[in-house]
C-alpha cells in the first residue's frame, strides 16, 4: 500500500510552491520524518518530510509549480534493502566462484556499500551544491557511507577531481581548432519563487507608493567609544557580542513612539497605527534579501536585540526562516555598508511606510566646536511614502534617531 505525500499548507497567503529540489532519489528507501524534498514559496524555503519509511516514488519533478494540496510523490510499503540493520550478513553469503570469475567486481565489493553509501545529509547536500562539488566524489565517513556535514566542509580543500575533468576536453578541443582570444558563455537559470516574488514587490512598491528619501549623517564615535569600554564584560554578561545594530535599533524604536506616523500603514482607506515596534531586518540569504522581524523591539534591552538578530541571521542563511517570522514587520532597517555602501535610497517594505538605511563608516573631516577634526561618519536615509508621512515628520524622525546615536545615554535613559 502507498502513502500520498502532498504539498502541506504553510501559510495563509501562499496558494503555491516551487519544488526546488529532491533530497532522495526514485527508489531510494527513506525512513519516516526523513527530509525527502526542498519547497520553496514565495516568502521561504521548507523542507517536506516523509509521513512513513518505504520506498518513495517521485511524481513532480524540480521546478515544478505545485498548488497546496498537490501530490509530490508516493511512499511504497518496502523494507530497507541488503546493508542496513542486520542485512549484511546476506552479502557475506555471495558464492566465492563469482567473485572469482569477476575479479573486478569482487574488488569493488570489498568495501560493501548500502543505499545510504554515498548519499549527503541535508546539510551536507546543501554545503556541496553551494561549492558545486558532486556527491558521488565524496567518500562518506557517516553510518553506512553517508556524507556528513563535516565530509562536505572537509571537501572545500580537496576539490581535485571536479578540478581535474574538464582537462581532457580542452585537449581535445586544442587538437581541433585553436580557442579563439574573447570566446564568451552565457548561462540561464529559472527564477526562483522567492526571487520573483521580490521583484514584483519591488516594482509595485515603486509604482503604487509615493516613496521619498531624505538624509542625515551620524557621527559615530560616541558609539565606538561605548562599545570599546563596555564590549568585553558586554559579552561575558550576555554571551553576545555588542554591535551597531542593536544601537539604531532601540534609536528607531524610541524614534518611533515620538513620530507614530513612520510606524503607521495604509490599509484601503484608512491608516493604521501600531503602538507596538516590530522592525524587519534586512538580512542577505543565499536565495535572495529577506526580512526577519523583531517582535516587541521597543521592548527590549540591547542585549536581546543582539540575540534575536543572530538569531535570524542564522536562520537565514540556512534558509530555516518561518513565514511568521518574515511577516508583520512595522519599520525596516537595512545596513548596505556592510558591502561598502556610502548612500544609497532603500525601497519600501510594502506595506510598512518607511525603512531606514544604514551606510558603511568613513573617517571623514567635519567641523566640530569651530575646529576641524577627523571623525568616523555614516550616512544614513530614511525612504517613506510621502502620502502618510510628511517632510516634516520624516525629518524629524531622522533628526531625533541621529541624536540617539550621538549620545547613546538617550537610549538607557530615554530622554
Amino acid at each position: 500500500m502507498s502513502l500520498e505525500i502532498k504539498v502541506p499548507s504553510v501559510g495563509e497567503s501562499i496558494t503555491e510552491v516551487t519544488l526546488a529540489q529532491w533530497l532522495k532519489q526514485d527508489g531510494d528507501y527513506v525512513e519516516m520524518d526523513e527530509n525527502i524534498a526542498e519547497l520553496e514559496s514565495d516568502k521561504a524555503t521548507f523542507e517536506l518530510p516523509a509521513e512513513k519509511a518505504g520506498i518513495l516514488r517521485i511524481i513532480a519533478q524540480e521546478g515544478d509549480t505545485l498548488e497546496i494540496g498537490a501530490v509530490v510523490c508516493t511512499i511504497e510499503d518496502g523494507d530497507a534493502p541488503a546493508g542496513s540493520g542486520d542485512a549484511p550478513a546476506k552479502k557475506e553469503e555471495a558464492p566465492a566462484a563469482q567473485a572469482e570469475s569477476k575479479p573486478a567486481q569482487a574488488e569493488a565489493d570489498e568495501s560493501p556499500e548500502t543505499y545510504a553509501a554515498g548519499t549527503a545529509s541535508p546539510a551536507a547536500a546543501k554545503i556541496l551544491r553551494e561549492k558545486g562539488i558532486d556527491p558521488s566524489t565524496i567518500k562518506g565517513t557517516g553510518k553506512d557511507g553517508r556524507i556528513t556535514k563535516e565530509d562536505a566542509e572537509k571537501a572545500q580543500s580537496t576539490p581535485a577531481k571536479a578540478e581535474s575533468k574538464p582537462a581532457a576536453p580542452a585537449a581535445a578541443v586544442t587538437a581541433t581548432a585553436p580557442v579563439s582570444a574573447g570566446d564568451r558563455v552565457e548561462r540561464r537559470e529559472k527564477m526562483s519563487s522567492l526571487r520573483k516574488t521580490i521583484a514584483k514587490r519591488l516594482v509595485a512598491v515603486k509604482n503604487d507608493t509615493a516613496m521619498l528619501t531624505t538624509f542625515n549623517e551620524v557621527n559615530m564615535q560616541p558609539i565606538m567609544d561605548l562599545r570599546a569600554k563596555y564590549k568585553d564584560t558586554f559579552k561575558e554578561k550576555h554571551g553576545i557580542g555588542l554591535g551597531f545594530m542593536s544601537f539604531f535599533t532601540k534609536a528607531v524604536t524610541t524614534a518611533l513612539k515620538e513620530w507614530p506616523a513612520v510606524n503607521a500603514r495604509i490599509e484601503e482607506n484608512e491608516l493604521v497605527y501600531s503602538d507596538f515596534a516590530d522592525i524587519s531586518i534586512a538580512v542577505s540569504a543565499p536565495k535572495g534579501l529577506v526580512v526577519p522581524v523583531i517582535r516587541n523591539a521597543e521592548s527590549m534591552a540591547l542585549y536581546q536585540i543582539e540575540k534575536a538578530i543572530a538569531e535570524l541571521a542564522t536562520k537565514a542563511r540556512d534558509n530555516k526562516l518561518t513565514i511568521d517570522e518574515m511577516t508583520g514587520g512595522t519599520f525596516t532597517i537595512t545596513n548596505g555598508g556592510v558591502f561598502g555602501s556610502m548612500m544609497s535610497t532603500p525601497i519600501i517594505n510594502a506595506p510598512q511606510s518607511a525603512i531606514l538605511g544604514m551606510h558603511n563608516i568613513i573617517q571623514r573631516p567635519i567641523a566640530e566646536n569651530g575646529q576641524v577634526v577627523i571623525r568616523p561618519m555614516m550616512y544614513i536615509a530614511l525612504s517613506y511614502d510621502h502620502r502618510i508621512i510628511d517632510g516634516r515628520e520624516s525629518v524629524s524622525f531622522l533628526v531625533r534617531v541621529k541624536q540617539l546615536l550621538e549620545d547613546p545615554a538617550r537610549l538607557l535613559l530615554e530622554v
